[in-house]
């Protein structure tokens, strides 16, 4: 079973182009989960109705929200001014049927209770307009059983995001059988417009994450009752095996350990499964009013650790692979759950990886004979796709990069949310197959670049280039990065028009990616950098040659030289991003470009806006004059160096290595006297060199290891 040659999904018709996308949004309930979400949802700039029953209620979320936005000041993670324009999009709303009739998506997030939320939607369909779509917030409930509630099954999905909603990154988004394409589309895109990683999944007990997590918590449990070890020892155990912050018992303290009992239950009951019926030691302590005592001795045997190990891993493993086997979702999918939503190191199948095919799946059907031991008439079974490819002695392989073809538009998706989408060798080597693919496509004529989550492509894996240089092993970097060139070349020279929905972070080689691309799209949220002379090395997929060719030498030597952070209005002032839009308006702006084709001119070798602040400062600091100055870390002439701008320039020049700066440098103003193909074969041919130098290892280090690096110009 293996999705390493990517999936490619065809879709018959599009609803793109007319669909208006999702902009007033309304929570019924305004407890930790429903304020959560309204908070989230109106950082995200969304118009949000906070509704419940009582003004008491509504004043409570409203009060949840202030303390949450008040410690994020407090963290310089909001300004003052900033929270006030989030706290003054929510709107709070007493009763379920003063919901705005013009609202475009109500969330319920109300008691776990099917009755309560069926009573809650026949109200809100009364209430709103039928256009409006609902949705429910839920962990565990079927949302097919739901749809029928609502009187509105068409405009009808289950959501479930996990706590704190405005921090965690994932959101399950499952739909109904009833649920219609463009109902799906628009709730897909809105919990993209908040940044989130999606899943979307089948209706089946406990979805994806939960599917596997609540019996993993019942298992130490169960533990803890045989005697295996103690609280204590267990969760220390765990945290070693899983590589997390928390084990099991600590998580449910955390949580509230009835939450773990209903959850456990709940599934015990839908899927006919008594190994997950709540173990007795956990209702003793819910019955007790107590929380687990974590406090002992931690220390734990070998044959402890093995025993926890062994019993949790194969609870995992096995229960992983069945969400797959039932179409709930993919392997991939599973593991993006476990790493964003759980905040776990490695997904189920990348541990089993890890352990090894044949002993994960000794583990899992272990864990089999245990389930069979609890009733033999419903005994659990391992899936038969994971006992062949234990038999076949094989390795998980995995897709990182998802293709959609609608009407004659491919989105290439590179979906590693966990790693910010950044470009190893599984990634270049996917995106490079996925091109050729698509570039073969008569039917195709665009082709759209996307990254899941907050990122577009957050750089290179760097641990790989230390792993590398450390085990002296440069010429590999050296292969990496020419494929990465053959990869990037598959979009220069296309045929197809070529768009990078550059919405989030691009760093380094994302940004190099993107600029390989006719056209880059941005919102507010676009963050551009070339990190590289602050770490060491200077940017070779492409980053000292296309800069200066779209917005001129003295530009890119601000952007690569210093490594300056730009925002949405200065990529767009200097022509980095070619696109500047409202995240609702960025499928539009993409049918748009999608029809106009090509552009005349890829290469102006000028600012978009050379009257603007960033590319007259460029154009008059970096200019040929002053280079000489500037190399050699002095201020040119006619500039104050006390003036903060100016100061903060030499600061963030000094920060640099100075050769990987010089090489840098010599490479942008190779672009005023070479090809484009001669610019990117010279930013190859010097790779070995600057990979060779003492420097380019402590700043790759530094950045890994969270210090600021040591140069010594060696």
């Amino acid at each position: 079973m293996s999705g390493a040659q990517g999936r490619i999904v065809h879709v018959r018709c599009s609803i793109r182009k007319a669909m208006q996308p999702i902009q007033r949004v309304a929570i019924v309930g305004a407890g930790n989960m429903g304020s959560g979400i309204a908070q989230k949802t109106a950082q995200e700039e969304f118009d949000v109705q906070m509704v419940d029953r009582e003004q008491q209620w509504v004043d409570r979320g409203q009060g949840i929200i202030r303390d949450f936005l008040s410690e994020a000041v407090e963290r310089r993670i909001f300004s003052p001014a900033q929270v006030d324009a989030i706290q003054g999009r929510i709107t709070g709303v007493v009763g379920v049927e003063n919901t705005a009739v013009d609202t475009d998506l109500v969330i319920e997030a109300v008691f776990e209770d099917f009755d309560i939320k069926a009573a809650v939607f026949a109200t809100l369909d009364a209430a709103c307009g039928p256009e409006t779509i609902l949705a429910s917030n839920t962990s565990s409930l079927s949302v097919n059983a739901l749809a029928e509630a609502t009187g509105r099954a068409d405009r009808f999905v289950g959501l479930h995001f996990f706590y704190h909603p405005a921090k965690n990154r994932l959101v399950e988004v499952i739909p109904a059988a009833s649920s219609s394409p463009e109902t799906i589309e628009k709730v897909v895109q809105y919990c993209k417009m908040l940044g989130k990683v999606v899943i979307v999944c089948g209706d089946r007990p406990g979805f994806v994450v939960n599917r596997f997590f609540v019996p993993w918590l019942n298992e130490a449990c169960l533990l803890m009752e045989e005697g295996v070890a103690t609280a204590a020892q267990i969760d220390a155990a765990a945290r070693k095996a899983f590589r997390i912050g928390l084990g099991p018992f600590g998580l449910m303290n955390l949580t509230g350990p009835p939450i773990a009992l209903h959850s456990t239950d709940y599934l015990a009951e839908q899927l006919h499964t008594p190994r997950y019926t709540g173990a007795q030691n956990l209702r003793d302590l819910i019955e007790a009013n107590e929380q687990w005592d974590v406090s002992g001795d931690e220390t734990y045997t070998a044959e402890q650790y093995a025993s926890v190990a062994e019993r949790l891993y194969g609870v995992v493993f096995g229960v992983a692979a069945q969400i797959v086997e039932e179409g709930v979702c993919t392997m991939e999918d599973v593991d993006r759950g476990a790493k964003v939503g759980l905040r776990w190191a490695r997904g189920p199948f990348e541990m089993m990886n890890r352990v090894g095919i044949q002993e994960a799946h000794r583990m899992a059907s272990a864990y089999a004979d245990l389930s069979a031991e609890s009733d033999p008439q419903r005994a659990w079974t391992v899936p038969a796709f994971f006992t062949d490819q234990a038999n076949a002695g094989e390795a998980w392989n995995f897709s990182y990069v998802d293709t959609t073809i609608e009407t004659g538009v491919a989105t290439l998706t590179i979906n590693r949310p966990e790693a910010m989408n950044a470009l190893n060798e599984t990634v270049v080597n996917q995106l490079s197959a996925a091109l050729d693919t698509v570039n073969a496509d008569d039917s195709v004529h665009t082709i759209v670049l996307d990254g899941a989550g907050k990122a577009f492509v957050a750089g290179a894996d760097v641990k790989f280039f230390v792993d590398k240089i450390r085990a002296d092993a440069i010429p590999d970097i050296v292969t990496f990065t020419a494929n990465g060139h053959v990869m990037l070349d598959k979009l220069e020279s296309s045929s197809k028009t070529t768009i990078a929905l550059t919405t989030g972070l691009a760093l380094g080689g994302g940004l190099e990616l993107a600029l390989a691309c006719d056209y880059r799209i941005g919102t507010r949220r676009t963050q551009f950098r070339f990190p590289e002379t602050s770490i060491g090395i200077y940017p070779g997929l492409g980053g000292s040659q296309r800069p200066a060719r779209i917005c001129g030498i003295p530009a890119a030597r601000w952007s690569v030289l210093a490594g300056n952070f730009m925002d949405a209005q200065t990529g767009h002032d200097l022509g980095l991003l070619t696109h500047l839009v409202d995240v609702a308006a960025v499928n539009g702006c993409v049918s748009e470009l999608a029809s106009a084709g090509k552009p005349a001119n890829k290469y102006p070798g000028a600012p978009a806006n050379p009257a603007s602040a960033v590319a007259t400062f460029a154009t008059s600091f970096y200019s040929d004059a002053n280079m000489g100055a500037i190399m050699q870390g002095t201020c040119p002439e006619g500039f104050d160096a006390e003036e903060k701008g100016i100061a903060r320039q030499m600061k963030s020049l000094a920060r640099a290595a100075p050769i990987a700066l010089n090489m840098a440098s010599n490479l942008i103003d190779a672009t005023s006297s070479t090809t484009l193909e001669v610019g990117l074969q010279m930013e190859l041919d010097h790779l070995t060199e600057i990979f060779s130098t003492e420097d380019s290892l402590e700043g790759l280090s530094a950045l890994i290891e969270g210090r600021k690096p040591g140069y010594r110009n060696a």
